[in-house]
């Protein structure tokens, strides 16, 4: 299995940038729960041996470099909400929860290595898209990591207030517990009313 590497960061170091910024974002699919951006700026003395694309990783793992990149990295996270979703789309939304992460970094990044191949239309910085960024950039990896780590433990939180839906196991994507949940108990505030399924809960005839 290929590990992601800094090739991409170090190719934008060669053409004179100074602060390479990797971004991810996860939580487009679950039925309920804000989207998650990471951006990330690793200190290229000190990366976390073991990056990968948080989906390739143990939960144990994650947790493991979750802490090593908030502590040794430049991170911001940020979201978009449950409201902004419905009222854009997912896709936009996701782009606003980007660009809020790369506007909440401490250190202004010169270039942005973003994870897929779209670019977020408000971004104003030097940018590079990367397909499937989360397994080829260390970087990108790292934001994934702490974008769902991020959005899994906000699941876990809502868990508790609305303990119907398995969120502390699903993090709000449509499992059968999730959608018996529905059944039984109704749409709350953090479910997307966009989404089929909680469109058709509340528009049934």
């Amino acid at each position: 299995m290929t590990q992601p590497d800094f090739s991409f960061e170090q190719a934008a170091f060669d053409r004179g940038f100074s602060a390479i910024a990797g971004v991810d974002e996860v939580g487009r699919g679950p039925l309920a729960g804000p989207v998650v951006a990471a951006a990330v700026i690793l200190d290229p003395e000190n990366i976390p041996d073991g990056l990968n694309d948080s989906k390739k990783l143990t939960a144990k793992r994650r947790e493991a470099l979750f802490a090593l990149i908030m502590q040794h990295a430049t991170v911001s996270i940020a979201e978009a909400t449950v409201e902004e979703i419905d009222h854009h789309n997912i896709l936009r939304a996701s782009h606003i929860a980007m660009v809020r992460a790369v506007e909440g970094l401490t250190r202004t990044p010169d270039h942005v290595l973003i994870d897929g191949n779209m670019v977020p239309r408000s971004l104003a910085l030097s940018h590079e898209t990367i397909v499937k960024g989360d397994g080829r950039s260390q970087s990108i990896a790292a934001a994934s990591i702490v974008a769902k780590l991020w959005r899994d433990r906000h699941m876990v939180d809502l868990a508790q207030q609305f303990p119907h839906y398995g969120w502390e196991r699903n993090a709000g994507y449509g499992t059968a517990q999730h959608l018996q949940g529905l059944k039984s108990h109704g749409v709350t505030p953090h479910h997307r009313r966009s989404f089929k399924p909680i469109h058709n809960i509340l528009y049934q005839d």
